[in-house]
């Protein structure tokens, strides 16, 4: 089905007389009858396009070719349903000198410039997803052409880079530079009719106009955006200075310069060179060789392999079409909202009508900000159905139990709902803490039961922990691993354990923040601490998001089961905290206040903390980790790590707590821990897994 749908896109696309041209190498081109010559990049070897150097060298012929013909035009599209370019492969550049990387770029450099300078009117058709060094090649050419759906993009920032095949220079000339900057710095993609309103492309069309389009843009009737006064005054050093000001503040909100280096990078070229091309154009080679050297960005190059490496854990289609969600609260909306808006049917139920009304509303909010478009918003809602009395489920390929951690409670709705199941169907629970083997103790058919773990905001956190247990089939935990990469997350398959991963390993970072904030430590000066580190969020306003109840439920229940030695006892202020309701943001007072927006009032502080307040909180996490890897709960080191940074936000330009850990030696943490243990208690007695890890 899916080889067939691929083909009726091709079909659906216009190619010109290239459709049926037979493929040169990368490309397949062919020349109509007023002279235009259409060129499609469909890879052979890939199911999407990337920009490698066989491409460029492969691209570097046919010019040096049309350099002599001069056609009346060239056209440049995809062949591929998927989209225009994913941008360049990165691997090519993986164990490259810098010499060597500097070297490939000013070859890719010198074949991007010799198709900007041909003499006839070059066209890039732009579908789908058009970025980094895609969205360079289609700036190198002199009109571009968005389908609708396009999606364009400079990735390379998420990799600790910047633009490095003329991004930085062409896109600044072309579109507004203060916008296409800030494309550069966030990574953030834009749609096609975005793109044409800042200039990056001249015009946005449905498929169907294509030809149409690519007719005007060869007669010259297509014309670009002319710059705004604003964007004309960019090409004058004091008004460079002034937004460079203004974007290095911004940046320097979301990330540091010392962890993140890349966007600094970039402010500094463009705001030194942006009114000269030929000068940016040499300083963006050499800043992008220096950068792809740091630890920061080959931290950051592993982390999208992990990501590619947890995608690739699918085997196989889910067969999941429609998904019934039992509980409408926090997590089980958010979890049927997120499964609508990413295409399955999904029918809400709860024993609230007025919780699913809730739901379903913030379902809406949900989707405006991550769909966009009015179309797919209204399909989105479409397909969450509000289903208080549970019809959905015997129709539902899945089932997803999200009631509150109480195993009585859950018993009693698996009793109700599993003679409903028809067969084939799946079963599975959100709990971040009981054991499976217990829940599934009461159910005629366990074995495809399993645990899906979410992580709250279902929107925003990519991983989903896939909870396996001793009577799951191997097909159930296949299944389940691919519905959540179906759905746009990040499969971490782990065993039934407390805590599983993700809760064993924070838990201990949240609690020693506990601790210190009872030593008297000032909030504040914890959370910098961590937060220096590379923690997207300290632990004391982390325990506050997630809610005091729910982190003392946690903690208390895991320092049961794993023993008291585990885990410090939660200070007596916290249980009476948790009592007089002050549980966090969601009551608007915890640890901190809070203001209307949700924000935590935090008082200023100058002090940050030490090495040995950083060392309290971190390595009991890494503690943590070493015990679940130790003692079977996940086994593969890169999938800990990617669970850890996608589950967690542990600092990504680390590599994880794993690649980190090695990186400073397990010696000197196994013996630091040794120090720690001595000093503060049993707490911090390393695992016997760490002996592994030395090996």
């Amino acid at each position: 089905m899916g080889r067939m749908l691929n083909a009726l896109s091709e079909r659906a696309l216009e190619l010109g007389p290239a459709r049926d041209a037979e493929p040169s190498g990368h490309f397949r081109i062919s020349r109509d009858a007023n002279n235009v010559v259409w060129m499609v990049l469909d890879r052979t070897d890939k199911r999407v396009n990337t920009i490698d150097r066989p491409v460029l060298e492969e691209l570097a012929g046919h010019i040096e070719r049309l350099e002599t013909e001069k056609p009346a035009a060239i056209v440049i599209r995809s062949g591929k349903a998927a989209g225009f370019a994913a941008g360049a492969d990165i691997n090519q550049f993986v164990g490259a000198s810098t010499a060597e990387i500097k070297a490939a770029l000013e070859q890719g450099h010198q074949v991007l410039d010799r198709l900007a300078k041909l003499s006839c009117r070059t066209i890039a058709v732009i579908h789908g997803h058009c970025l980094g060094a895609g969205l360079e090649l289609a700036l190198a050419c002199d009109r571009r052409i968005a389908v609708t759906n396009a999606s364009l993009g400079f990735p390379e920032v998420m990799l600790g880079l910047h633009p490095g095949l003329g991004g930085t220079f062409r896109a600044t000339a072309v579109a507004d530079p203060i916008e296409a900057m800030t494309m550069m710095l966030t990574g953030r993609s834009m749609p096609a009719k975005r793109a044409k309103s800042i200039g990056l492309v001249d015009a946005v069309v449905e498929e169907r106009h294509v030809a149409a389009a690519v007719e005007a843009a060869v007669s010259g009737d297509l014309s670009r955006k002319p710059k705004s006064f604003g964007g004309k005054a960019m090409g004058f050093r004091p008004a460079r200075q002034f937004a460079a000001r203004q974007m290095r503040k911004k940046t320097a909100e979301k990330a540091r310069q010392e962890h993140y280096p890349a966007p600094f990078k970039l402010i500094d070229l463009w705001e030194e060179h942006g009114g000269d091309g030929k000068a940016m154009q040499r300083a963006e080679i050499r800043s992008f060789a220096e950068l792809i050297e740091t630890e920061t960005s080959k931290n950051l190059v592993r982390v999208f392999f992990l990501r590619e490496k947890m995608k690739g854990l699918k085997e196989g289609e889910s067969a999941v079409e429609h998904l019934h969600v039992i509980g409408a609260g926090a997590m089980g909306g958010d979890i049927a909202a997120w499964a609508a808006a990413q295409g399955i049917r999904v029918t809400l139920g709860d024993i609230q009508v007025e919780a699913i009304g809730k739901a379903v509303a913030k379902a809406a909010k949900m989707f405006k900000a991550v769909l966009k478009d009015p179309l797919k918003i209204r399909d989105a809602l479409d397909r969450l159905i509000p289903d208080p009395e549970g019809l959905g489920i015997a129709h539902a390929d899945l089932v997803i139990e999200a009631a509150p951690e109480k195993i009585e409670l859950k018993h009693k709705i698996y009793a109700g709902i599993e003679p409903k199941l028809k067969e084939g169907a799946l079963l599975a629970t959100n709990t971040s803490a009981l054991p499976l083997e217990d829940l599934a103790s009461g159910l005629s058919d366990p074995s495809r039961f399993v645990g899906l773990h979410f992580f709250n905001p279902v929107s925003r956190m990519q991983l989903v922990e896939i909870v396996r247990h001793g009577q799951i089939s191997p097909e159930t935990e296949r299944r389940a691993t691919a519905f959540a990469a179906e759905i746009s997350r990040l499969p971490a398959p782990v065993a039934s354990a407390p805590g599983f991963l993700v809760n064993r390993a924070l838990t201990p970072y949240m609690a020693e923040a506990l601790v210190l904030l009872d030593e008297g430590v000032e909030k504040e000066r914890i959370d910098a601490c961590a937060e220096e580190f590379g923690m997207p969020m300290g632990p004391i306003e982390l325990t506050d998001q997630v809610g005091l109840d729910i982190a003392l439920d946690v903690a208390t229940s895991l320092r049961e089961r794993l023993g008291e030695d585990a885990l410090p006892a939660a200070p007596a202020w916290l249980t009476k905290m948790v009592e007089e309701k002050r549980l966090g943001r969601k009551t608007g007072r915890g640890l901190y206040d809070y203001d209307d927006d949700g924000k935590p009032k935090k008082a200023e502080t100058s002090a940050s903390g030490d090495a040995e307040m950083l060392d309290r909180l971190i390595l009991p996490m890494l503690n943590a980790v070493v015990s679940c890897i130790g003692e079977g709960v996940i086994t593969d080191e890169e999938v800990v790590d990617g669970a850890m940074i996608f589950g967690t936000g542990f600092a990504p330009f680390r590599g994880g707590p794993v690649h980190y850990a090695r990186q400073r030696g397990v010696e000197a943490i196994v013996a630091r821990m040794e120090e720690l243990s001595a000093k503060y208690g049993p707490r911090f007695h390393p695992h016997p897994g760490w002996e592994k890890l030395k090996g």
